[in-house]
C-alpha cells in the first residue's frame, strides 16, 4: 500500500451527514487524504443558526483532493462558495479547484507562506470563515517544526474540522483508539485548542470521521496522548515495516 496516491484518483464517499459531505481521492493511499464539502445555508450565512431547506447552500471545500467525478459530488451539497486551506502544507488542489469553480481560495489571516504559493484568487479569514458560521480555531502556530494549522468549528451544528492534529488513520492511533493525536505531537498535544468543544461530529484531513460519541473520543485522545504513545509508536513502526 502507497503512503500517497498518485496520478488520477478513484473518489470514494464519507462522512455524509446533512451538513456536508467527505471524500477520499485515493482510498487505497496509507495517508487517507481526506477532503470535505461544508453545507451552509442562508440562515448560517445571516445568523449562524440551523440549515434551512430552501435549496440555497452554499458548499465550503477544505482541503481538497481531486478526482473524477468531485464536482458531481460538491454539486450534491451546494453552490461552490469557496475553497478552505486549514493547514500550511494541505495546498492539496486547492487552486485547482477553485479556478474551475471560479471562487477564491480562503486562508488564515495569520498563516504565511501558503496564499503566496496558490495559483489562484485568495481571500484571508480571522475569528470567522467569511459569514459561514464556522469559527476558526487555532491548533497550532510554530515555526520549528514548521506548523500552522487551524480547525473549524460550529457552534450550532457541533461540526468540528481538524485538518491534521487528530486523525482517525491507523498511523496516528494506538490500538483500541477511535480517534488519535498526530504522532509528532503526541508528547505536547494542543488541547487547550478544543477546550470547552463538545462536538457532535470530528471531521478530519487523515481517514474517516467520527460521528460517535465524537466529544469523549477528542478529549480521550487528547488526555491520553502521552500515556499511549510508546504503543501507537510501535503500531506506526509496525505499519512502516
Amino acid at each position: 500500500m502507497p503512503m500517497k496516491g498518485r496520478g488520477t484518483g478513484q473518489l470514494r464517499e464519507i462522512d455524509r451527514w446533512d451538513g456536508g459531505v467527505g471524500w477520499l481521492a485515493h482510498p487505497e493511499e496509507g495517508m487517507q487524504r481526506a477532503s470535505h464539502a461544508l453545507a451552509v445555508g442562508s440562515s448560517e450565512r445571516s445568523s449562524a443558526g440551523s440549515r434551512t431547506e430552501s435549496g440555497d447552500d452554499e458548499a465550503w471545500v477544505v482541503d481538497p483532493v481531486d478526482a473524477p467525478g468531485l464536482d458531481d459530488l460538491l454539486a450534491s451539497v451546494g453552490d461552490v462558495a469557496g475553497v478552505v486551506v486549514c493547514l500550511d502544507r494541505h495546498k492539496r488542489d486547492a487552486a485547482a479547484v477553485a479556478r474551475r469553480h471560479d471562487v477564491p481560495v480562503y486562508v488564515p489571516d495569520w498563516m504565511t507562506g501558503v496564499a503566496s504559493k496558490l495559483d489562484a484568487p485568495t481571500e484571508r479569514f480571522g475569528r470567522e470563515l467569511a459569514d459561514t458560521g464556522y469559527r476558526a480555531l487555532t491548533i497550532v502556530d510554530r515555526s520549528l517544526p514548521p506548523w500552522q494549522e487551524v480547525g473549524l468549528y460550529h457552534d450550532e451544528t457541533g461540526t468540528l474540522v481538524v485538518p491534521e492534529a487528530l486523525g482517525t488513520a491507523s498511523y496516528f492511533c494506538a490500538p483500541g483508539e477511535p480517534l488519535g493525536v498526530h504522532p509528532m505531537l503526541r508528547p505536547a498535544p494542543p488541547k487547550r485548542a478544543f477546550r470547552g468543544l463538545d462536538p457532535e461530529r470530528v471531521l478530519v484531513g487523515h481517514g474517516e470521521g467520527v460521528f460517535d460519541d465524537a466529544a469523549t473520543a477528542v478529549h480521550d485522545a487528547l488526555d491520553n496522548a502521552r500515556s499511549r504513545l510508546p504503543a501507537a509508536y510501535a503500531r506506526a513502526f509496525r505499519e512502516l515495516l
